[in-house]
């Protein structure tokens, strides 16, 4: 015969077994095994495949434009293909306003490990961002 204790535990167990059942979302780490097709590595168990792994803009190779104002610092730490003038100088001309097209690269390589968030039900997953080692 169970005592009121005993029936709290067993309801409890329940509960706590019903949660796990319905996989809520869940932080996992993974490995980027291969970038194409998309593949991360999770554990001996789980790999996954591109049909299961939604990336954000963030971590792809993307077009955007941007807009600079101001004066343009000498000491600046870029690289131009572009043309050079008299003194040997790049010549940008930022004007106020006006938007510049830009490619940021920053696709997902082999190797990068990942923070993924598994979606409820667990059939897709999110990678959320690089880890930074």
């Amino acid at each position: 015969m169970l005592n009121s204790e005993d029936f709290v535990k067993v309801i409890k167990r329940a509960a706590m077994e019903a949660v796990k059942a319905s996989k809520p979302a869940d932080i996992l780490l993974g490995k980027v095994q291969s970038t194409a097709p998309l593949s991360i590595f999770i554990d001996q168990k789980l790999i996954l495949t591109e049909k299961f792994i939604i990336v954000p803009q963030h971590l792809t190779d993307y077009e955007t434009e941007i807009s600079y104002e101001g004066a343009w610092s000498e000491n600046a730490d870029i690289s131009w293909h572009g043309t050079t003038n008299d003194s040997g100088n790049a010549d940008i001309n930022f004007a106020g306003g006006v938007k510049h097209k830009v490619k940021i690269y920053n696709a997902l390589k082999n190797g990068d490990s990942v923070i993924l968030l598994r979606q409820q039900g667990g059939q897709k997953y999110i990678v959320i961002d690089r880890v930074v080692v």
